[in-house]
């Protein structure tokens, strides 16, 4: 069992987090890494705290004190408008501090946020699909479903 951590974009502090669970428990998008007959368990989910992050400081704590393996930061920092600029920082900075692996991503990038995303300038510039290649290339019928 893996048990996991997410971390969102403080803009959707009242997400419910309906998207990322589905995911979780079907093993697409960020969670298609993890064997399919692998039990994964979240035991930590909050927002960042609002740019520049400042819960990204204090959070991973309370998740590694409840268990956690790994890290998620959720795919509303990719896909969100504009795309989270601290993503990197925010990875990097949990990775060397906490000593805990973050994988970006959490559910499909929905068909029509990449469609919308992909020919815009500031897209490119952020280089989304060295961070968030995983993502970019989940099935096309499956980012359909996550509309």
């Amino acid at each position: 069992m893996t048990k996991i951590g997410i971390i969102i974009c403080a803009r959707y502090k009242l997400c419910g987090g309906g998207k990322c669970f589905r995911s979780m428990r079907e093993h697409t998008g960020g969670f298609a890494k993890y064997p399919k007959n692998e039990k994964l368990e979240l035991v930590g989910y909050t927002n960042c705290g609002g740019c520049p992050g400042g819960n990204v400081e204090y959070a991973p704590q309370e998740m590694i004190k409840n268990g956690a393996d790994v890290i998620h930061l959720a795919t509303g920092m990719v896909v969100g408008y504009p795309p989270c600029p601290h993503l990197r920082k925010f990875k990097e900075f949990i990775e060397s501090y906490y000593n805990i692996p973050v994988e970006i991503g959490t559910h499909p990038i929905p068909m029509k946020y990449l469609k919308a995303h992909e020919n815009l300038s500031f897209w490119q510039a952020s280089k989304m699909d060295e961070i968030a290649g995983h993502l970019i290339s989940e099935s096309p019928a499956i980012m359909e479903q996550y509309n």
